[in-house]
Order: structure tokens, then sequence, then C-alpha cells
């Protein structure tokens, strides 16, 4: 077989090639903290929002650059639309605490046997908030509002979800250029895994080596996530329980993805180890079609759902699908990536949200054939004032993925 840039070569040999890529963007600063505090109290004062809690996860992290996993103990923030934060933590964590936050603000601390409820409502009296709209960012435990609604209280709880998402669907210059040198390592990755498949390799042996050259690119973590399908495994988007084994003329579909100063990387190549059938070239050059289509689509003003849309025509018009219909496209065309690999905006059907400047999503409209094979194409789109531009080159052929 005459394959460009697959095969040939061994784990050892890739690894010792690997050095980290030049110009690494700085960590998020504090200023950018503070200027995403002012935007969304300015957006909860134009909504009548008396206040937000961020509870521990990536809200909390994106607000106020706070590092902290959710537990069954509540720890988070309150947000009051003049721009003041109170974080709520059991008072045992109130050190830890100290040493994470970018944004300054009153620490309200509970011992384990008080109701952190009781001072959530108590710090929305303390600052003369006693009625009105209360806004929860959407991962909040459902048992923090059940506790909170069995409180006595004249307050309407509401999702804060439209807010937060206006906030973090449009990315800052300072976003982008970290999440454009994490997808450029993950790209330089999956270039380095195709070099060394051979007959007969795990997905397992795959996915370690994938995890030792994001860490020698310089990501301490490794991989933040690693998919590697052979053959007709690859029609599972999300993979099966006992991958196979690769054989000589199987597709090999790898999606992967590592995480730098928060923010996470995803890219699926898919290719042929081996001479392609009819149907294998086939399908793979609908998919760039159709990636194409979907990239052709991200014009300002246009909506997410018309990214979709545009997906869908292509596949139509090669008898694919229709809708999410197999052989076709069983999931969205895309979704939002920041320091979670999935968020807002998605690139869903009926999604009516305005393409903006500094949006950033994935354009990944998969094809499954079943029984036979997926391909799946996945590079990310971010939106400028001039319109769409590619984080990392798209791939070229099915034989020829990295354009060697």
């Amino acid at each position: 077989m005459q394959n460009f840039g697959i095969g040939g070569s061994t784990p050892e040999i890739e690894l010792e090639k690997i050095t980290p890529l030049e110009n690494c963007p700085e960590p998020i600063q504090k200023e950018e903290y503070k200027n995403r505090i002012q935007k969304v109290c300015k957006l909860m004062v134009e909504n009548n929002v008396q206040a937000m809690y961020l509870n521990a996860g990536t809200n909390l992290l994106y607000f106020t650059g706070t590092h902290w996993h959710a537990s069954e103990r509540m720890v988070g923030v309150i947000i009051l639309p003049n721009e003041e934060v109170h974080y709520i933590a059991p008072n045992f964590e109130i050190g830890t605490i100290k040493d994470f936050l970018e944004i300054e603000g009153k620490i309200h601390g509970w011992e384990e046997h008080e109701s952190p409820h009781k001072l959530f409502l108590q710090i929305l009296k303390e600052n003369n908030i006693t009625e009105g709209e209360i806004q929860f960012d959407e991962t909040t435990p459902f048992s923090i509002i059940d506790s909170l609604l069995k409180e006595k209280h004249s307050f309407l709880f509401e999702k804060a979800t439209e807010i937060i998402a206006a906030c973090r669907m449009v990315k800052s210059s300072a976003e982008i250029a970290i999440i454009k040198h994490v997808m450029d390592i993950t790209l330089e990755v999956q270039k380095a895994a195709a070099k060394i498949l051979k007959i007969g390799i795990t997905t397992k042996e795959v996915e370690n080596f994938i995890h030792e050259a994001h860490k020698k690119y310089g990501v301490a973590s490794g991989s933040y996530f690693c998919i590697v399908l052979f053959g007709k495994d690859s029609s599972f988007p999300h993979g099966v329980k006992n991958p196979k084994k690769l054989e000589l003329n199987d597709i090999v579909l790898v999606d992967t993805g590592c995480q730098l100063h928060d923010y996470i990387s995803d890219i699926t190549r898919t290719y042929i180890f081996g001479e392609p059938n009819d149907l294998q070239r086939k399908i793979w050059n609908i998919e760039k079609e159709t990636q194409q289509a979907a990239f052709d689509a991200a014009i300002l003003g246009n909506s997410c759902g018309e990214i979709d849309d545009a997906s869908r025509i292509v596949l139509e018009k090669h008898d694919l699908g229709p809708d999410y219909k197999l052989p076709g496209l069983p999931h969205r065309t895309g979704h939002g990536i920041g320091l979670d690999i999935h968020e807002y905006p998605y690139l869903l059907k009926g999604n009516t949200s305005k393409i903006e400047v500094g949006m950033t999503f994935s354009n990944e409209p998969m094809i499954c054939v079943p029984n036979e094979f997926g391909v799946r194409l996945e590079d990310h789109i971010y939106i400028t004032e001039t319109g769409a531009k590619w984080y990392t080159e798209p791939a070229h052929s099915i034989k020829n993925p990295f354009g060697y």
C-alpha cells in the first residue's frame, strides 16, 4: 500500500521526535475575569435578575477563575448586579478556596451540620434582596434547588442559561489563542498516531501513545479524552465495548483532544489503513463535501440551525438520511467548545441563535454506514469580523489525510 503518513514507524521513534510547540499563549488574566463579571452583571440588570448563583464547575471557573469540582457540599458564588461576588463554601475549605480566587469577594462559610441553603438566603437578605428573580447555572444540582425551594422566601428561581451562554459563546482573543494552540498540538499528535499503525495493533496501544504524545507536547495531563476505532467499530460515533484490532483495509477513526490553561481541543481524523474500496472512498468524499458546506454556512447573521441544515442538504443530495436516518448523520453537526468539550452554541436543527464574532464550534457532520464503517472529519471554526476561520487545516483525502 502507498498511503501518506500512515504506518511505517513505531511509538518510540515518534515520541522521540516530539518537542513542544513554540509561542504557547498565557493563561487567562485577572483583567479578563473582571470583564466577564462586568458583562454578566450588565445582562442581569437588563433582564431584571436580582442575583445569579454559579455552582462549582466551569461556570464558576469562567467568571471567577476559581478551580473547584462539584461535590455533595455546596460550593459556589452569588453574583449581584452591582458586581459584588459572594462565595459560599464549607468553613474547613475556606483556606484552600482563597488560594484559587482570581476575583476577590467575601467568603461565607458554613459548618458541616449547618444548612448552606439558609446561608444562601441570608446573604441575599443582608444585601437587601428579598424578592424577584434569582438565576442558577444549569449545572446546579437538583438537591440545592430542592432544598432552597423548601425554605421560606419570595423569590422566583430560573435557569441562567440564556445569560451565561451569551457570555461564554463569544470567545475573546485570549481564549481563541489558547484554543488555537491546543488544536495545533492535537493535530500534530494525530499525525504521529497515524504513523505508528500496523496490522494487529490494538486501540489501547494507540490511545496510550496519544496520551504520551500529548504530554511530550507540553500538556502535563496528557489526553483529555481519546477514541480510537477500526473497521466496523467506526460506525458507532463514540465507540464500542470491545474494540477490534487493526486489519488491512480497515477504516481508522481517531478522535482526541487535550486541555491546556483550562481550554480543550477536539479533532477527529478518519482514513484508510490500506486501500479503500469504492464505498469507503465515496462516503469519505461526501463527508469532506458536507463538512465544507457546513463551513460555508457559518456566516455572520446566519443561525446555528442553518449550518446543520446545510450539512443535511448535501447528504440528501447523495441519497443519505434524511434527518437522522442511516446511512447518514445521526447527530447534530457540531458543538461549541472552550472550558467544556461540549458547550454553547450547538449546531442543531432549529437553533435560531445567530452566528456572532467570537463564536467557536466544531464542524463534524459524521456519516455512519451501519455494519460497514463511519467517517467523521472534525475540525473547529471560529468567527471573525471577516467570516469563518479554521483552527486547523481540514483533512485532505482518505489515503493522505494530513496533506503530505
